[in-house]
């Protein structure tokens, strides 16, 4: 078993170099393709993953890699019973078609179906979110040192709610929050949302749409070790390994029982 602690800044670094690659693309008229599942795909997609995928194989030989882009071309690989990383190297291709700059480069290592290390790159605001369950979350904005992030208490007056942009069913959640008292919806692209609940800035993010593994885990991973956590509808853990890699409704939890 690799030592994590001495693993998570080989992953930030990688993380920030597929980063690098992303805004280079991004300041350039690039070109949409489109896969089969009707999701757009770009060169920063493809240029972030060529990025990651080899140092991951350089770190951990006897890992398997379940990558967006990889998955998309050959399917999901066989996981097997020990740990997997899962790799999103452009989340939010949305966002980064409308040039926002909430997209972020996502990062998870899985051990026994539960993600202990995440890293989340925004490389749009040169933003690092790191999450090590059972050590702690940070967060380093630029050059400037890491620093601890853990959830909040919700403020008396109402809770902060972290919502998709581009999805969900605002009946749905209307109808999920009806017996909490709301301070504020706030909008945000990709992982950032779970980041955000990580960070003490949302108090709670509940997801009714499709998602697939690879889209939350490294958000997972840094929400968990920031005290929060990722249930199912039901109020079960989210686990990972599934066989479609796809999850099930979810809610993100910042300090709301």
């Amino acid at each position: 078993m690799q030592n994590l602690p001495e693993l998570l800044p080989e992953i930030v670094s990688v993380a920030q170099d597929a980063g690098a690659e992303i805004m280079k693309i991004y300041a350039t008229d690039f070109d949409v393709n489109w896969k089969s599942d009707s999701s757009p795909v770009t060169a920063a997609d493809e240029g972030a993953e060529a990025i990651i995928l080899p140092k991951l194989r350089e770190l951990t030989p006897d890992y398997t890699i379940v990558a967006e882009e990889a998955v998309a071309k050959d399917g999901v690989p066989d996981i097997g019973s020990a740990p997997f990383w899962l790799v999103d190297p452009l989340d939010g291709t949305r966002e980064f078609l409308s040039r926002n700059g909430e997209f972020t480069v996502n990062i998870a290592l899985v051990i026994d179906n539960e993600p202990k290390l995440g890293v989340i790159y925004v490389p749009a605001q040169d933003t690092t979110y790191t999450g090590l369950v059972g050590v702690g979350a940070t967060r380093q904005i630029g050059d400037a040192a890491p620093e601890p992030i853990s959830i909040r208490t919700p403020p008396e007056e109402g809770v902060t709610v972290l919502a998709s942009r581009r999805h969900g069913d605002p009946k749905v959640l209307s109808t999920f929050l009806k017996d909490r008292p709301i301070a504020e919806i706030r909008n945000a692209g990709s992982s950032l949302k779970l980041c955000l609940v990580a960070a003490g800035e949302g108090d709670i993010y509940p997801r009714f749409g499709n998602t697939m593994e690879w889209d939350i885990a490294a958000g997972h991973a840094i929400l968990s070790a920031a005290g929060g956590r990722i249930t199912t509808e039901d109020r079960e853990p989210m686990l990972y390994g599934k066989e479609t890699m796809l999850n099930p409704h979810f809610i993100a939890w910042g300090g709301l029982e």
